[in-house]
C-alpha cells in the first residue's frame, strides 16, 4: 500500500496544526493568566497540577514544529538541486531571524522602543535553517550521525555556565546558555531559545524526511515511525528514571504522587534537554504513524493552521496581544499596562492582573475561532497562487 505525496504532507499539516494551536494555548496563558509576571507554573511549591500540565502540553509544540520544519525542507529539496535547497534554506532563516528581531519582538511587546529583543522559537527555526544550509551538502548518514550526536551529547555541555548579562559570553548564549544581556543602557537582548539542540532536532526531522519520499512503502513508514516513537518514549522513561544524565534538574519524591509525576516530568526547555526533546518528539512520531488516516471535519480544521504556520505565529501574538489590550479597557484598567517594557517586568503595576485558568481557556477558545476563516481563507489564496514565489516565505 502506497499514498500519495499530497496525502502524505496533509499528515503532517495536521501534526503541525494540533501543535499550532497549543501553542496559543501556552501564549495566551502568558497574557491573561493571574500571576503570570510572578510565578512559574512548573514550580512545584506554588502550582497546581491543572496549571502545571497546561504548561506541561504546550512543551510539545517548539520541538515538534523545529523538527517538521526540517522534515518540510527535506520534502522540499526532494524537487530541488541541494544548491537550491540550500539557498531556499538561507534566505528563508534569514528572513526569520529579521522577522523575530524586528517583527516578533514588536507582537510580544507593544514596546516601540525596543528595549528587549527577544530571541525565540523564530530565531532558533532561522538560525538552524541557515546552519541546514551547509549541512544538507553533507551525506544523508553523516547528518543523521551529527543531529544524534547533538542531541543525545549537548546536555555534556550543560556544566559550561557563563556569568549572564555579559556581552562577551554572546557566542555562548547563542549556543547552549539562556540569558539576557544589555547591549546599552536602555537596550538588551533576551537569548531564550540556545541553537545547538534545535539545530539538532531540525536535523533530525530533515532525516525523516526520507520515509516521505514518493516511492515509500506506506505500510513501511508506519512501521518506523511506530519503531521510533515507542523508543523515544521508553528511553525518556528509563533515562528520566535513572536520574543521571539527560535533564540538568533531577526529579524527586514530593509531597504525594501527583506531585511526584510533576517532579518527574519538569523537564528543561531553555535549552531543551534530551529528556525534554524524548518525551515530546517520541509521542509527535507515533501520531504521525497514524495521523495519514486521518480524514474528518477534525483533521481538516486543524489542517487549516498547519498550512499555513508562519501566519498564523504573527496573526495570533498580534490579537492575542490586542485582546489583552482590550481586556485592561473592558475592566477600567489603562491599557497602557500592556506595553511590556523594563518596568512590566520588574516593576510591580501587572502584579495584580489577570484572569483565571478558566478564563485563559475560554480566551484560547474564542481566538482560535477568531483565526480560523483568516488562515482558511489564506491557505487558499496560496494554493491558487503558486506561481507566486514570496508566498513560500510567509
Amino acid at each position: 500500500m502506497q499514498t500519495t505525496f499530497r496525502e502524505r504532507i496533509l499528515s503532517i499539516d495536521l501534526l503541525r496544526g494540533i501543535v499550532m494551536v497549543i501553542m496559543a494555548l501556552d501564549h495566551c496563558r502568558d497574557y491573561f493568566h493571574y500571576g503570570f509576571f510572578s510565578t512559574d507554573p512548573t514550580d512545584l511549591n506554588t502550582t497546581t497540577p491543572i496549571l502545571f500540565f497546561t504548561r506541561f502540553i504546550t512543551h510539545y509544540c517548539a520541538p515538534t514544529f523545529v523538527f517538521l520544519s526540517g522534515t518540510s525542507a527535506y520534502l522540499y529539496g526532494a524537487k530541488k538541486t541541494k544548491g537550491e535547497l540550500s539557498r531556499f534554506l538561507l534566505t528563508r532563516g534569514v528572513w526569520l531571524i529579521f522577522v523575530e528581531l524586528f517583527i516578533n519582538s514588536f507582537l510580544w511587546s507593544f514596546d516601540i522602543s525596543y528595549e528587549y529583543f527577544s530571541l525565540q522559537v523564530l530565531w532558533a527555526i532561522g538560525l538552524s535553517m541557515v546552519i541546514l544550509a551547509g549541512l544538507v551538502f553533507l551525506p544523508y548518514n553523516a547528518i543523521l550521525a551529527m543531529a544524534v550526536l547533538v542531541l543525545f551529547g549537548h546536555n555534556l555541555l550543560d556544566g559550561i555556565e557563563v556569568p549572564g548579562n555579559n556581552i562577551a559570553y554572546i557566542p555562548w548564549y547563542i549556543l547552549h546558555q539562556s540569558a539576557s544581556v544589555k547591549i546599552t543602557e536602555n537596550h538588551g537582548i533576551n537569548f531564550i531559545y540556545p541553537v545547538i539542540p534545535w539545530t539538532g532536532i531540525m536535523a533530525i526531522g530533515y532525516c525523516l524526511g526520507k520515509l516521505y519520499v514518493g516511492g515509500f512503502n506506506a505500510d513501511l513508514r508506519k512501521k518506523w515511525l511506530i519503531g521510533l516513537g515507542i523508543s523515544a518514549t521508553l528511553l525518556f522513561i528509563i533515562i528520566r528514571f535513572l536520574n543521571g544524565y539527560g535533564d540538568p534538574q533531577p526529579w524527586s519524591f514530593q509531597r504525594d504522587n501527583i506531585f511526584t509525576l510533576l517532579s518527574f516530568l519538569k523537564l528543561s526547555k531553555y535549552p531543551p534537554s534530551l529528556d525534554f526533546a524524548l518525551a515530546t518528539l517520541g509521542p509527535g512520531l507515533l501520531f504521525l504513524s497514524v495521523a495519514e488516516k486521518f480524514r474528518n471535519s477534525f483533521s481538516r480544521f486543524f489542517i487549516v493552521f498547519g498550512n499555513v504556520p508562519f501566519f498564523y505565529y504573527l496573526m495570533h501574538m498580534l490579537f492575542i496581544h490586542l485582546f489583552a489590550m482590550l481586556g485592561l479597557i473592558l475592566t477600567g484598567k489603562d491599557w497602557r499596562m500592556m506595553i511590556l517594557d523594563d518596568s512590566a517586568f520588574w516593576g510591580d503595576k501587572l502584579s495584580t492582573y489577570g484572569y483565571s485558568l478558566g478564563a485563559v481557556y475560554l480566551i484560547w477558545v474564542g481566538l482560535i475561532l477568531f483565526l480560523y476563516p483568516f488562515c482558511r481563507k489564506y491557505m487558499l489564496y496560496k494554493a491558487n497562487h503558486k506561481e507566486k514565489w514570496w508566498l513560500s516565505y510567509l
